[in-house]
């Protein structure tokens, strides 16, 4: 389709003159944040990345023991320097949403010039990182020249100390081993402060960087891998000094109240080597059950970790535990809500729709995603799965897409098939009762930020792309904030059968005459069928259950209690929280540890594990309490409108007489391709051509061997691209565990 044959949306003016500029000081406010939260990362990071050199961490143990003769002793002098950086980002992250609201979308306009983004250029395309943007490996190079930095500069020292000293040959090989293996230790500790942090799913500081989960995994992913290897090497280097000694057994069974607890120590790296190998990816990819269920080790994994080490050592990585503490207290709380589905229905695809019912304050946009359990089929297998619905859909509810792809889907599509059948028979039907955490994802609906977007799905990864285009379609009808003017869907199926999926967007319902606004173009490609099948898109018989009763307000829609929800409640949860925990800690202090001279290591570190939990379950609980009955509360006040998901519903069954003339609509904008892959490299070099000197947007969503073809595609371009040419910018939304 010819850009030029349509005119140019009214919806760019129409918003710009609805978006109210934002006033001064508030700007200044959110400028002054930005540069205090960059000044202490900055300062945070630095100091982990020069301590191995001596001159560093001899000023720092000055520091230390210079501060060791307040009440919280030298365990909150080592806290306050490596952990309080991560707890005050976290804080001043609170306030910058609370300041920065939703108005930070409005603000965004469509830029005169292309231009590179590091976080959107696509450097690594092979390889065991994947696609790896330029700040990814920015990222990867930094963590590994500091790993290669202090190693050496740990070496150069033992060596120093060695050449001075009178030992035997065999005592300065024990002497080097144990000192390099309580170094790699330490480096270990140092990467283990961040790692818990990209798995605090609702976590502020996700949320201020917009990163969501399904992107924060694989940094999780990378620095399990780099922890684990020096937790591996600090074990490994003293299990061979011992065996040197002869006295292995010994030193494993030892646990020393002064000093470090090698058992604990012991019990905690065998926790940790079991997530880790089967965390890899062949047996996390044939035995995702044996992942999930080893990977509950880290609480063994964390728990002895402070028994090994003692309070003061472990509180170098307790902020960000503390962080995923206080993120997964909340999921818990959040996820103790059954939720009804509203309706489930089995497309003859062999996929499964289900819409959820959701409070009206619980927000989402179109790219986020939700975890789910159904409790018919498992109490303890939770699922996670990208919304196929917009915000602007319907206020009450939610929906998903589900392929039908292991044992799990197979028994939810066959409870979905039985009680469609007990409801034809008028026989008593099985309730589908639903838990929900979530929903998760970017801050803000970046697809929404390019006036030019190209969406690449593979199967059912077209879900989130469905949502995208109800979003661009219900903001174009509304004259709402929105940029996108030029889409180009590429979608790739293995058959035929999986076309009904287009078919669940009533386009033309949404945005009557869309095609006047929009310049949309769909490539769908069949890649084993070589010429097409007697189908169409309405092939089949739907099977769809409902709950015969309307949901009520409230027990049956999902729990607001989440990370991403109310910025003042999720706020006070972590403020309270983490004063809660240093006022434990200060009792703890004048009242036990200190007037009865507590010295244990091992059990002053289990203390300060229990103070991190009893704070999140206490303080924090508090103010769950309270957004519990604000929530409650909230719903009373919409009881007048429990018959809101019917009446969706009913506006929903409406629509169905004008699927006709929609998918002649769609069928128009469609071409089919069977027998035969995407040439990615023609469909940019033609998009190159069309849509000329731009920003184009390109989000991919299926298997790693789709993001890597497209990412390639995007890296040769751009980096060959002619002056008048596009500047394509890449984005995943899949998500891999």
């Amino acid at each position: 389709m010819d850009e030029n044959s349509v005119e140019r949306p009214l919806l760019l003016s129409r918003g710009a003159e609805r978006v109210k500029k934002t006033p001064f000081f508030v700007s200044w406010a959110k400028w002054i944040l930005k540069f205090v939260i960059w000044v202490i990362f900055l300062a945070w990071a630095a100091l982990i990345f020069f301590i191995p050199a001596q001159i560093v961490n001899e000023a720092f143990e000055k520091w230390a023991q210079l501060t060791s003769g307040t009440v919280f002793g030298i365990t909150g002098s080592i806290f306050l320097v490596f952990s309080g950086p991560v707890l005050i980002i976290a804080f001043l992250s609170i306030a910058y949403l609370l300041i920065s609201g939703e108005e930070e979308l409005h603000e965004r306009k469509a830029s005169t010039k292309p231009r590179f983004r590091l976080w959107t250029f696509p450097v690594l395309v092979d390889g065991p990182f994947g696609v790896v943007s330029a700040t990814e490996l920015i990222g990867i190079v930094l963590f590994v020249v500091y790993v290669i930095w202090a190693v050496y500069a740990y070496t150069t020292q033992i060596l120093s100390v060695i050449s001075q000293s009178q030992l035997t040959l065999k005592q300065k090989s024990c002497f080097i081993l144990e000192y390099l293996g309580l170094r790699f230790g330490t480096i270990g500790l140092y990467c283990l402060a961040f790692l818990f942090l990209p798995v605090a799913r609702g976590s502020v500081l996700l949320r201020l960087i917009d990163i969501p989960f399904e992107h924060a995994t694989r940094y999780h992913v990378w620095l399990g891998h780099l922890t684990m290897e020096l937790f591996t090497l600090h074990g490994l280097f003293y299990i061979i000094a011992w065996t040197i000694e002869g006295d292995l057994l010994q030193e494993i069974l030892e646990w020393k109240d002064i000093g470090v607890a090698n058992l604990a120590g012991v019990i905690s790296l065998a926790a940790g080597l079991l997530m880790w190998m089967t965390s890899l990816h062949p047996v996390r990819k044939q035995k995702f059950e044996l992942f999930f269920y080893t990977h509950q080790l880290y609480v063994i994994f964390v728990v002895f970790l402070a028994l090994h080490v003692g309070d003061f050592v472990f509180s170098i990585a307790a902020g960000g535990i503390f962080l995923f503490i206080l993120d997964r207290f909340l999921r818990f709380c959040q996820s103790r809500r059954t939720v009804d589905i509203i309706s489930a229905k089995c497309l003859p695809c062999g996929t499964v729709e289900l819409m959820l019912s959701k409070p009206g304050n619980l927000r989402y946009n179109a790219l986020s995603f939700i975890f789910l359990q159904v409790r018919e089929l498992s109490w303890l297998q939770w699922h996670p799965f990208s919304v196929s619905s917009s915000p602007l859909d319907g206020k009450y509810h939610l929906s998903v897409l589900i392929k039908v792809l292991g044992e799990w889907t197979e028994k939810l599509r066959g409870n979905i098939m039985n009680s469609s059948e007990a409801d034809l028979h008028l026989q008593p039907q099985t309730k589908i009762i639903a838990s929900v955490e979530g929903p998760y994802g970017h801050e803000l609906p970046y697809h929404l930020m390019y006036e030019n977007l190209i969406l690449v799905a593979g199967g059912i990864g077209i879900s989130p792309f469905l949502a995208i285009l109800n979003d661009i379609l219900h903001r174009t009808q509304e004259g709402k904030p929105c940029l996108p003017r030029n889409i180009l869907i590429v979608w790739a199926v293995k058959k035929s059968n999986e076309l009904p999926l287009l078919s669940t967007n009533d386009m033309e319902s949404i945005c009557p005459f869309f095609s006047d606004k929009l310049n949309l173009e769909i490539r769908i490609f069949v890649t084993r069928e070589s010429q097409p099948l007697l189908v169409c898109l309405e092939e089949g018989q739907v099977h769809e259950a409902t709950n015969s009763s309307p949901p009520t307000s409230d027990s049956s829609s999902m729990s607001v209690l989440v990370g991403t929800g109310n910025n003042v409640w999720s706020g006070l949860y972590v403020i309270s929280s983490t004063l809660g925990f240093v006022i434990i800690i200060y009792l703890l202090d004048i009242f036990y540890i200190n007037p009865y001279e507590i010295s244990s290591w091992w059990y002053k570190g289990l203390l300060f594990v229990i103070c991190m939990l009893a704070s999140v379950f206490i303080f924090g609980g508090i103010v769950v309490g309270l957004w519990h009955l604000w929530e409650r509360q909230n719903a009373a006040k919409e009881a007048c409108k429990d018959d809101r998901i019917m009446v969706e519903k009913m506006q929903n069954n409406d629509i169905v007489a004008h699927k006709d003339s929609c998918q002649q609509k769609v069928a128009s904008l469609t071409n089919l391709y069977y027998g035969s892959r995407p040439n990615f490299k023609g469909i940019f070099g033609d998009i190159s051509e069309k849509w000329g000197c731009v920003d184009v947007g390109v989000i991919v969503c299926g298997p790693p061997t789709l993001q890597t073809s497209v990412a390639k595609e995007i890296r040769s371009h751009n980096i060959r691209r002619q002056r008048y040419h596009p500047i394509f910018h890449f984005n995943s939304h899949s998500f891999d565990l």
